[in-house]
């Protein structure tokens, strides 16, 4: 029995799932400061972290710099100070003197105890994590009340050695894990797979506490569990949102004598609490809603910008990142710009201007008519003998982005892009025009996923939505079919073929590595498939001029999928 009464099998955790900022070390030590204060309050005896919860992460090149290592120090040391009555494992870069450890770092008695160094370093997607740290090469185990308690970070538990079953010979009768695993569609059904999995084989419960947040690119969905030794979740914390997870989770008795090497950490008195058990989000659009969501708040609201503006055309595109922009960060702090020209067809100006009316943001209109004029008359004695062709087209594209990025400058609010992925794959898109802006939202999001996510907006409103506006994209925009409007009778589907084709091609050849004749052989006419790979190749240039943008899927274009600018390939 210990102080409690609870018998010594028992144990009070809290989960601190927390949004750090990167590189915010006194605001991150803050936030874990009074994470710890009110788990010790909820009556929890240990409280964990998420992985590089003092830096954030990933923190990239500021862990090569000794002065932000120092701080880092410096900053644990005061979080420390604060760990009295209560064991906390925190995350932070650590200086050691084989490099810098990706560490979790044991906090009691208001001291750093120890440290555990991360020993499977990801290197692979968006993962760097060997230009960074160094692996850890020794197990750690806490004796925390005689219960021994084996220590590790995200990627050490995706694998069974040798931190898992290592622990598990040493006697861990739980596992506690700091993550930041970066979201894709399905991942947390996935992790939560893997790790149930891992329990049941080893009779070895775990605790899994994840970062939340969005970071740049990346957008971590939290979901935190614990899994019992069944592989059973008995406690698991919301996605996207901030949480403290309590859980009481009883353990395998421990044995009589605690391995010596053990580290030793005191073990206040606990108390049970409510076990709370959030659902996963369903169906697939609303987890990715909301993941955009959180992508495009964070990304706003973490680099200072006092809200956005959206170019609206009354296209499919435009309707949903408008939307996204209203439900993330409030219609109060979302502006729409309309810049019709002649080629605009009345229907999609009307249907244009009924969203911006439903979503209830502001609006400014400009006629780009008079400017493509001036254009055209500055250009023609150039132009001359030459007919109209893809020129004027980016032109108008070019005069759009030119008014967003004035309205942008004068007034401190960033520039949402709207092109999709499908779009970005092909380069249907043009430089200093529609991909002039500060955050492309829909950059991962194929076109036909841009149609689903646009009519489960239409029949829900998302949790931690700030817009109550309901069904907000007419009709309209949604049935009719997509295009620039550059031109007379411009259909984007006659240029680059069928969206369904398309974007399945797309899939196969980005997100699954699948080369042109495994393309052919699932389905894809030759011919069609020959043209889009190239057309994939060839804009890898513009891709790398384009904006930063959530990460969605398994596989996105910019951190994720790194090819050279400068490659020939034939396909044949």
């Amino acid at each position: 029995m210990n102080d409690s009464g609870h018998p010594q099998n028992r144990l009070e955790l809290a989960l601190a799932q927390i949004n750090p900022v990167v590189g915010d070390l006194v605001g991150n030590a803050d936030t874990i400061i009074g994470q710890i204060a009110d788990a010790e309050a909820s009556g929890a005896q240990i409280v964990v972290f998420p992985e590089l919860a003092l830096s954030g992460y990933p923190p990239e090149d500021l862990v090569l710099r000794e002065d932000f290592l120092v701080s880092a120090r410096a900053q644990l040391e005061r979080v420390a100070s604060h760990a009295t009555k209560i064991v906390a494992l925190v995350g932070y870069p650590m200086a050691h003197p084989d490099g810098v450890a990706n560490a979790l770092a044991v906090l009691a008695d208001g001291e750093v105890v120890a440290s555990y160094r991360k020993q499977l370093l990801p290197n692979y997607g968006v993962f760097d994590e060997r230009r960074y740290f160094v692996p850890g090469d020794e197990l750690l185990v806490i004796n925390a009340g005689g219960i021994p308690i084996g220590l590790s970070i995200c990627e050490d538990v995706w694998f069974d050695d040798p931190v898992y079953s290592g622990l598990s010979k040493l006697g861990a009768r739980l596992i506690l894990n700091a993550s930041a695993s970066p979201f894709h569609i399905g991942k947390a059904r996935e992790r939560e797979s893997m790790l149930s999995e891992r329990a049941n084989r080893f009779d070895l419960p775990i605790a899994y506490c994840n970062l939340v947040g969005g970071q740049d690119e990346l957008v971590y969905d939290g979901a935190s569990v614990v899994i019992d030794s069944n592989g059973q979740v008995i406690a698991r914390a919301p996605q996207f949102r901030t949480d403290l997870l309590r859980s009481s989770i009883e353990l395998a008795a421990a044995p009589t004598r605690v391995n010596p090497a053990f580290v030793e950490v005191p073990l206040a008195a606990g108390s049970a609490a409510d076990t709370e058990l959030a659902p996963t989000l369903e169906p697939r659009e609303h987890e990715t809603y909301a993941a955009l969501m959180m992508g495009i708040r964070d990304y706003v609201g973490k680099n200072g910008f006092p809200g956005v503006l959206v170019g609206v055309s009354g296209g499919i595109d435009s309707a949903l990142v408008l939307a996204l922009a209203c439900d993330a960060l409030g219609a109060s702090a979302v502006t729409a710009v309309t810049m019709p020209s002649p080629f605009n067809s009345p229907e999609t100006r009307a249907d244009g201007q009924e969203l911006i009316d439903r979503l209830g943001c502001a609006m400014h209109e400009f006629s780009i008519e008079p400017m493509m004029e001036t254009f055209d008359q500055a250009l023609s004695p150039v132009f001359a003998g030459h007919g109209p062709d893809q020129t004027e087209e980016n032109v108008q594209a070019r005069i759009r982005g030119l008014l967003l990025m004035a309205l942008s400058n004068k007034f401190g609010a960033m520039v949402l892009t709207t092109g999709n992925k499908s779009e970005m794959a092909v380069g249907y898109a043009t430089l200093y025009g529609d991909m002039a802006g500060g955050f492309a939202a829909l950059k991962d999001v194929p076109k036909q996923l841009v149609f689903a996510l646009s009519r489960w907006r239409n029949k829900s409103i998302p949790e931690g939505s700030l817009s109550d506006a309901a069904q907000p994209i007419p009709v309209g925009i949604i049935e009719r079919p997509p295009s620039a409007e550059l031109r007379p009778d411009q259909s984007d589907e006659a240029t680059l073929g069928s969206y369904a084709e398309l974007d399945a091609i797309i899939e196969q050849y980005i997100e699954q590595d699948l080369g042109l004749d495994e393309i052919v052989q699932a389905g894809a006419d030759r011919e069609f498939a020959q043209k889009i790979l190239r057309l994939i190749d060839l804009a890898e240039y513009k891709r790398r001029q384009a904006p930063p943008g959530v990460k969605i899927t398994h596989r996105a274009f910019g951190r994720d999928r790194r090819m050279p600018i400068t490659a020939r390939r034939r396909y044949s």
